[in-house]
């Protein structure tokens, strides 16, 4: 369980090996984890032919590798934004298909059961929403069961799982902006890898990136009269609307498998939000559930769930959450808040969708630091 802040991701409660930094360095040049070793084991094999070429277009040969170097990062510079106009064009197509369903023949309430078209599984598969709602519960009680919920997962040791607890009038403005630009990639940090930065600087730090995407569903029915009547637990005024926010997920796949699969891509991890207490306590729950490995999913049932292996490790899984909330929750826009990266963060993501060909991931980098 992590709080959601709108100072900062550093904000948020987590492990001691996330609050941990690396040494002070510049970060270094994407290198995927696929990538093989640095290129001197391949000179040294080739290094005749190399001289030869060198020879023959009239170059020094460490000329010759500084032009192969350049002509890999331009490369590499156009792929990556090739990758961004694509996901940018088919987001659009998407969005044109697949209308929001409305709202025009509501169908009642019943309990326990979701009565729209939302894909997701609704929170009242996961804990008893009709007795919450009709018992005196604050909203820091439903939270701390909404943790305890997930501790429990996965042989009681929540793995595999992450969950916390959204403000609804942050939600609301992430939700807002999430519509906007639904689409975005998060770098997350690997230790212990030599890449060489533009600039010919050694580094050991690397980064995986991972294409993140907001969809959006029809919101929850709102709560029947009896548990309104509660009115010293509800977080908003009696006279605002009973209509609830909608229902949104976050679906995150490394970029490279997004690539190589587009819409087929297997997400790593899916972040999914629940207005039900947005109206009578001002919550949205928040859910990550972490995909399990290959294996793990054709294990039966009676293997232990303790040993399951995911594609994500827990603190990875919190690190992308906290991305969500670093470049989708910018704050008041003012240049002096805590860290200074509200601003930063907020024209990466503009110019990700309205300028690509002005995006840098060199940028991305500077400002993605999350710990």
């Amino acid at each position: 369980m992590f709080n959601w802040h709108r100072s900062s991701a550093a904000a948020l409660h987590l492990p001691a090996i996330v609050r941990r930094r690396s040494p002070s360095r510049h970060l270094a040049v994407v290198r995927w984890l696929h990538a093989g070793s640095p290129a001197s084991p391949y000179e040294s094999r080739y290094a005749e032919k190399l001289q030869e070429k060198a020879k023959e277009q009239g170059i020094e040969l460490f000329e010759l590798r500084s032009r192969a170097k350049e002509e890999a990062r331009r490369k590499e510079s156009e792929q990556f934004k090739a990758t961004v106009e694509s996901s940018r064009l088919s987001q659009t197509q998407w969005l044109k298909k697949s209308p929001l369903e409305s709202d025009q023949n509501p169908v009642p309430r019943t309990p326990r059961t979701r009565k729209d078209s939302s894909p997701v599984k609704s929170l009242e598969s996961f804990i008893n929403v009709p007795k919450l709602l009709s018992t005196p519960h604050t909203a820091e009680q439903i939270s701390t069961l909404w943790t305890a919920y997930h501790a429990s997962r996965t042989g009681g040791t929540g793995r595999g799982f992450i969950c916390a607890s959204v403000p609804v009038n942050l939600y609301n403005e992430m939700l807002n902006v999430g519509k906007r630009y639904p689409m975005f990639v998060v770098p997350v940090r690997r230790e212990g890898s030599s890449t060489t930065s533009p600039e010919g600087e050694e580094n050991d730090t690397a980064h995986e990136f991972y294409f993140l995407q907001w969809d959006f569903h029809a919101p929850p029915s709102p709560p029947s009269p009896s548990a309104m009547e509660l009115e010293q637990f509800i977080r908003v005024p009696p006279s605002s609307t009973l209509a609830l926010p909608q229902a949104a997920t976050v679906l995150f796949t490394p970029l490279q498998e997004y690539k190589l699969r587009q819409s087929f891509a297997t997400p790593y991890l899916i972040l999914t939000f629940y207005p039900d207490f947005a109206q009578t306590h001002g919550l949205v729950l928040l859910r990550g559930e972490i995909t399990p490995s290959a294996a793990a999913a054709a294990a039966t049932p009676t293997q232990d769930t303790q040993t399951t292996r995911f594609l994500l490790s827990q603190v990875d899984a919190q690190l992308l959450a906290m991305g969500v909330q670093k470049f989708y929750l910018w704050g008041d826009g003012s240049e002096t808040d805590s860290h200074g990266s509200d601003r930063h963060a907020e024209k990466l993501l503009r110019q990700f969708h309205e300028n690509p060909e002005e995006f840098s991931w060199q940028d991305l980098l500077k400002h993605a630091h999350l710990t």
